[in-house]
């Protein structure tokens, strides 16, 4: 009898980012990916949401390692607030390893773990795990997907990927790898991305958007070109550069994460571009602006990015208007598309000309849709099936493409961010769950809450009104009027009738309060009686603070 084996997810199933899950062997445990997330719009001034990492932090000496399938920020992004806290080395492409140091040395990391690149195909025996790095094409270079080999048999995560027959770099999806673990080992269970689970057919060919990106610089020889896309997409930035180069521009980058994923995809021979066509950001204006092309960060709309800064007039280094074209080589995620709007008026209200995937083929997916999802999961013919990667309805989707194509329903399994499924000769089956909620970072890791967050939704809706109750020291009577203080509830110096009328209300309900009664009693009292009145004469519910002085 084979050992049990237990996966545990901790993030990206319910949401799209926060990817990190776990699989134990052995009482030891590798985590694959640790990602964060972009905050949705009712989560007012939290910069990021991490995984919950309680597991993992009561559980840190067993952590074994941590594995990268590929260096987009959903999957490496809170690898520098773990690591604050364990230590363990890294694993994955030379350049995921590189986009994840950046943050991490940002962070004053880089002595709390290793990085150790490995190579196309490679297999590693990383304490009781054998981990096979399997090539996969996506929008960024150098994805995995990830085959652990276990007590349980073969354990596949598809990291995100698509089905690229003509990639930029020529570097395919190693189908024919999957297919020989299939026919030979087996996969027992399959966790693949659902992304696009919803959009049928195949996703283009990240090829197909150079040309499109050629025909706009031949249409705008007249202005400059100014270009947002993600950091990342190494791919994307060599067509975008090819093009400039094609039609006699210099190029600039504009962003911090911008200039160094450039740099470091040229040092590694990723971003092929002459060193005279690049210029420093500051020296632009050296140039005419139709022998220019900025490469910018900002294409989800980020308030502080270069791109939010551009719009708003705010960009120190670059000021855009009339002649100038911004094209926004990117797709918003969901929950950004409010951010992303607001930009793309900010610019045309300066005069400037914008080309978004809205209004032409700018952008394609790195993801797979639904016909590549079902030509994966033919080829892999795994015993068990979770889908992951993506919000419920995506999960649904996946789930039921898997049925479509004869898996029984006890065999594709729906899970949640927390669930802990386990793998024994029996089958698989859910175990214990794990904490799995939302980790907020403002500022700092652990600074706001579930119950910050509705204050600042109650006080961004409703306002806060503050009532001021004075006591004297020695009677313990209340001493004159109570004072009423407004934010955002009523105008104060054009609703002096109606504080008036709320402190008259106050006075009164505690004036029955006995002479002596403690502190917290009376606050109580005063916050009961402003709230009646705020919401009888108003139909209104603004936070109510009561503060008690001694005097």
């Amino acid at each position: 009898m084979s050992s049990p084996v237990r996966v545990i997810f901790l993030g990206g199933l319910g949401e799209i980012g926060r990817n990190c899950a776990v699989i134990e062997v052995d009482d030891r445990l590798l985590i694959i990916d640790c990602g964060l997330m972009f905050p949705d719009i009712d989560m007012p001034g939290v910069d990021l949401v991490l995984p919950d990492f309680t597991f993992l932090r009561q559980n840190a000496d067993r952590v074994e390692a941590c594995v990268l399938t590929h260096g987009h920020e959903d999957h490496v992004g809170a690898l520098s607030y773990l690591l604050r806290d364990l230590k363990f080395p890294l694993y994955g492409s030379a350049l995921t390893l590189g986009m994840a140091r950046n943050r991490i040395e940002e962070a004053g990391l880089v002595s709390r773990t290793s990085f150790n690149p490995v190579s196309d195909g490679e297999r590693r025996k990383i304490g009781p795990f054998d981990v096979e790095f399997i090539p996969v094409t996506h929008s960024v270079p150098h994805a995995y997907a990830i085959a652990v080999h276990t007590p349980q048999g073969v354990i596949f995560h598809t990291g995100d990927w698509k089905l690229d027959l003509t990639p930029v770099d020529g570097r395919t999806t190693d189908i024919a790898r999957i297919g020989a673990i299939a026919s030979g080992d087996g996969i027992r269970l399959m966790l693949g991305d659902s992304t696009n689970a919803e959009e049928p057919g195949h996703t283009v060919s990240e090829t197909s958007i150079g040309e499109v990106l050629r025909d706009q610089f031949r249409n705008n020889t007249d202005k400059r070109v100014i270009v947002t896309c993600f950091a990342s997409h190494i791919h994307r930035i060599q067509q975008l550069m090819d093009a400039a180069v094609a039609n006699g521009r210099v190029i600039a980058t504009l962003g911090r994460s911008m200039g160094k994923n450039v740099a470091l995809a040229r040092s590694m021979g990723l971003l092929t571009v002459e060193d005279k066509s690049i210029v420093d950001i500051d020296d632009i204006g050296d140039y005419a602006p139709e022998k220019q092309c900025v490469i910018s960060t900002g294409s989800q709309g980020e308030p502080m990015s270069a791109l939010a800064l551009m719009a708003a007039g705010e960009n120190k280094r670059l000021k855009v208007g009339e002649g100038d074209i911004v094209i926004l080589s990117s797709h918003a995620i969901p929950g950004n598309e409010a951010n992303v709007g607001k930009v793309i008026d900010g610019l045309h209200r300066l005069g400037c000309d914008v080309v978004h995937s809205g209004i032409a083929a700018v952008h394609v997916s790195g993801h797979a849709k639904g016909e590549e999802l079902k030509t994966l999961l033919t080829l892999a013919s795994p015993e068990f099936f979770i889908p992951v990667h993506g919000e419920f309805r995506h999960l649904t989707h996946h789930a039921r493409l898997a049925k479509t194509l004869g898996m029984s329903d006890n065999h594709v399994l729906l899970c949640e961010d927390g669930d802990v499924v386990v793998l024994t000769d029996a089958g698989i089956d859910f175990g214990d769950t794990v904490p799995a909620g939302y980790l907020y970072v403002d500022g700092i890791v652990g600074d706001v809450g579930q119950g910050v967050l509705r204050d600042r939704k109650v006080i961004g809706e409703e306002g806060v009104v503050i009532v001021v109750v004075t006591v004297d020291s020695k009677s313990g009577r209340v001493v004159g009027r109570p004072e009423i203080i407004t934010r955002g509830w009523v105008y104060a110096p054009e609703a002096e009738a109606l504080l008036d009328e709320a402190r008259e209300a106050v006075r009164a309900q505690i004036e029955h309060v006995t002479a002596g009664v403690d502190l917290d009693t009376l606050r109580k009292t005063a916050r009961s009686a402003l709230g009646k009145f705020v919401s009888e004469r108003t139909k209104r519910r603004p936070m109510i603070v009561p503060i008690v002085m001694e005097v």
